[in-house]
């Protein structure tokens, strides 16, 4: 944001204070779009505003909620001579319409006390590096119950990582941040603390948008993707691909039998479910599309593999930790072909991830969950974990993009903030929140699920990353789709439905 702002007063087109203006202005016309009822002039606000541009934005609400007829009063941390040009300008204008008092949490208490309808939060923004002062947000924490507008990001969250600096930072009913959304709106703590988002436009755009590296981008789904979803007229059911789950032992096959079920869902030509011949009668009397092949051990997987049609395999629901299973992993890895490497595939190995990293190549995808990925990046997840004291914070990102380099392949480090990671630096985030949150998806087997909708895009020709993003953004629709009541078996099932929202016939 810094290199974009900077972009747009260079090119002459519009100057600092310009977008101070517009971002004061957002927030106001956000609070009044979310809460209709404050748009009347008998209201109160406490503005409190911070040291740098972040306070700066916050005069500006002031004097224009004072100027819609708003009583205000504002509490100002900092020194006003060492206010940034542009915010100090805004603090001599609204000292023109109303008095600043210095901050302190005794302070904001009593007047919260007398009764405030909204709190401006413009402590701080998106360039804090150290955890703020437990004061700025004990008044709120204990006394207030009414709303909070954030402007840009609550206070002591760390813009990049979404985590709370020093595990401390304000909470808001409404977070209004400029010209896009960052990072930590949708990662971690985020989007808990931020309550609803909003996105103002401040008449930046994207065209002189200087050259930052990798960007990390949300999961949608654009036209192309909608297209190869599809399936043409001409088409036969090999063109789709032939995917491969393999189960584990009688009684524990349901986590393949979901997996298989969302690969056929989401368009895989064939599916086929492979498991020890003792789990064949079990695994029959509860699939018809799905076929059913037996196998006994890693020998037998590379044998069903001399089959060049099987050319996705998911392997890990409810396989087991046997050193089996290690083999029959292995055995798959060594085809090269794409898979997806899921629970049981992943933890076998948490003794010695190594020998699995030695044996992962680019056409895999592991979805790992929060516990699978401690065993597999024990030092990483601990980074994870550490309560960050400066930023910008170690975030999930950050965790992903550094498992998907360490091992060569795609990680999709499952939960409301799905990250996806490649080895070659590019990253998404599917983000089940705000508008798409989707707390239904915390049920046993969606995660087994997901693992199948992988495979199936696997199969039918997309590559890891393009298949693990789609399949997430996907997952998170159908259980949006569905919505509350959710279990498992209803998630393939509300796959056409969401073809159909998508425009595919």
């Amino acid at each position: 944001m810094r290199a974009l702002e900077k972009a747009a007063m260079d090119s002459g087109r519009v100057t600092g204070q310009d977008l101070m203006e517009r971002a004061g202005r957002g927030v106001v016309q956000a609070v009044f779009d979310s809460w209709p009822d404050l748009a009347a002039t008998d209201h109160r606000a406490l503005v409190l505003c911070g040291p740098g541009n972040n306070g700066g934005d916050g005069f500006v609400v002031a004097r224009l909620l004072k100027q819609a007829g708003w009583q205000v009063d504002l509490l100002f941390l900092g020194r006003e001579d060492r206010l940034p040009p542009d915010a100090r300008l805004n603090h001599d204008r609204w000292c023109q319409m109303g008095k600043v008092e210095g901050f302190s949490a005794r302070r904001a208490g009593q007047l919260l006390a007398r009764g405030v309808d909204l709190v401006v939060d413009g402590f701080f923004g998106t360039g804090l590096k150290r955890p703020i002062d437990a004061g700025l947000i004990l008044a709120l924490e204990d006394d207030f119950q009414g709303r909070v507008v954030a402007i840009d990001i609550p206070s002591g969250l760390c813009a990049d990582s979404g985590r709370a600096l020093g595990g401390r930072a304000t909470r808001a009913d409404l977070t209004v941040t400029f010209h896009a959304p960052k990072q930590g709106h949708y990662l971690a703590e985020g989007p808990g603390l931020c309550g609803r988002l909003r996105v103002a436009d401040i008449g930046i755009g994207f065209a002189e948008r200087p050259d930052s590296g990798d960007v990390v981008s949300l999961v949608d789904i654009n036209d192309e993707t909608v297209t190869r979803l599809g399936k043409a007229v001409s088409q036969h059911k090999y063109a789709h691909g032939h995917g491969l789950v393999l189960a584990g032992p009688m009684g524990r096959g349901g986590a393949a039998r979901l997996a298989a079920r969302g690969a056929l869902r989401i368009g895989a030509g064939l599916v086929t479910l492979a498991c020890p011949p003792q789990a064949m009668a079990e695994n029959a009397a509860q699939l018809n599309a799905i076929m059913l092949r037996p196998y006994a051990g890693a020998q037998d997987v590379s044998a069903l593999l001399e089959d060049r049609r099987l050319n996705a395999i998911c392997l890990g629901p409810g396989l087991g930790l046997s050193a089996e299973t290690r083999e029959t992993v292995l055995a798959v890895l060594a085809t090269h072909r794409p898979c997806v490497l899921d629970a049981d595939a992943l933890s076998v190995f948490r003794d010695t991830p190594e020998d699995l990293f030695e044996a992962l190549h680019e056409k895999v995808v592991l979805t790992p969950h929060a516990g699978e990925f401690s065993r597999l990046f024990p030092d990483i997840s601990a980074r994870l974990n550490e309560v960050p004291e400066t930023g910008p914070a170690y975030s999930r990102i950050d965790a992903a993009s550094a498992a998907a380099a360490r091992c060569g392949c795609v990680v999709l480090l499952k939960g409301p903030d799905t990250v996806i990671a490649a080895p070659d630096g590019k990253v998404q985030v599917n983000g089940a929140v705000y508008a798409r949150a989707a707390p239904w998806l915390a049920t046993a087997g969606a995660g087994d699920v997901l693992a199948g909708f992988v495979t199936g895009l696997l199969a039918r020709g997309f590559a890891a990353h393009e298949a693990a993003a789609t399949a997430a953004w996907l997952h998170t629709e159908c259980a949006r789709e569905f919505g509350p009541g959710l279990i498992a078996e209803d998630l393939p099932e509300a796959l056409p439905a969401v073809f159909r929202a998508l425009g595919i016939t």
